[in-house]
């Protein structure tokens, strides 16, 4: 179990967004279209635990003095730094066996993924703006890496409304976890203690307002799916009272813990869903 925890399967859930492109263009569900997304999905989710171990291993003695990550398995002393890098290197080399059977722009869209994971865990998140910029294009990279594996061309707007969303969503991320370190925010991440009271508020809000406008013109190109729009002011608006209220701000903890977010982003699949494959 320790080591299904080093992995961070939870976060598996993120490379959902690697269906995105056809499901939103309507062809998921044609002959072999969903099976033909399997092994990108493997081969993110692969890739995505090797660098949260990765990154684990460097951030080991700053996360013994959070809360909630001194919990982790490399923090706690559970699984040793040694066996984590095992372990990390050949989920990585698997992952990597299972692209290169893949078109090519996938694997490039992973590679791009995998060194921005390794800079960030290096440097970049120690670096105000770069952080939540890289923890952003995490997201873009996945929309992307699917619109390759399955050949299908991610539009302008979907792209700005995803990298916006993202950017909202590490916004509140870096929100929540300033509010509860508190003081003691900048001795665990040097990124926190730049920003000053306030920043982040008024980029989490900023950026919300932008992913509304971009969404909305999104939709208005389906002919279809601007319904959705009040669904997804509403999720926003649920996210930055969760965020505001001290909660951790992790988006994926958000979707799945807190009843309400989970529904609205249910509500939204079945919304888009049969609005896109039933005409409605």
């Amino acid at each position: 179990m320790k080591y299904l925890y080093l992995f961070r399967p939870q976060q598996w859930l993120k490379n959902l967004i690697l269906f995105f492109p056809p499901f939103l263009g309507g062809i998921l569900f044609d002959g072999g279209m969903l099976l033909k997304g399997l092994l990108p999905f493997v081969a993110f989710c692969l890739v995505s635990s090797a660098t949260y171990v990765f990154n684990d291993i460097i951030d080991r003695d700053n996360d013994r003095r959070h809360p909630k990550k001194c919990l982790r398995p490399i923090a706690s002393g559970a699984v040793s730094p040694i066996i984590a890098a095992v372990l990390a290197v050949v989920l990585l080399l698997v992952s990597l066996m299972i692209s290169s059977q893949l078109p090519l722009p996938f694997l490039y869209w992973l590679v791009a993924y995998l060194g921005l994971s390794f800079a960030y865990s290096l440097f970049l998140k120690n670096l105000p703006v770069f952080d939540i910029f890289c923890i952003a294009s995490g997201f873009v990279f996945r929309l992307f890496a699917g619109g390759a594996a399955f050949g299908v061309e991610v539009s302008d707007w979907l792209f700005l409304s995803v990298l916006l969303l993202a950017i909202f969503l590490s916004a509140g991320k870096r929100l929540g976890e300033k509010s509860i370190l508190g003081e003691s925010s900048g001795k665990h991440r040097k990124s926190l203690a730049a920003y000053p009271e306030g920043v982040l508020d008024g980029f989490m809000f900023m950026s919300g307002a932008a992913v509304l406008v971009t969404y909305t013109i999104y939709v208005i190109t389906m002919h279809r799916l601007v319904f959705t729009v009040p669904l997804c002011c509403f999720g926003l608006f649920r996210y930055a009272l969760l965020v505001k209220g001290e909660e951790s701000g992790d988006p994926t903890d958000s979707l799945v813990k807190d009843p309400v977010m989970f529904m609205v982003g249910l509500s939204w699949v079945v919304m888009v869903g049969f609005s896109t494959y039933f005409k409605v």
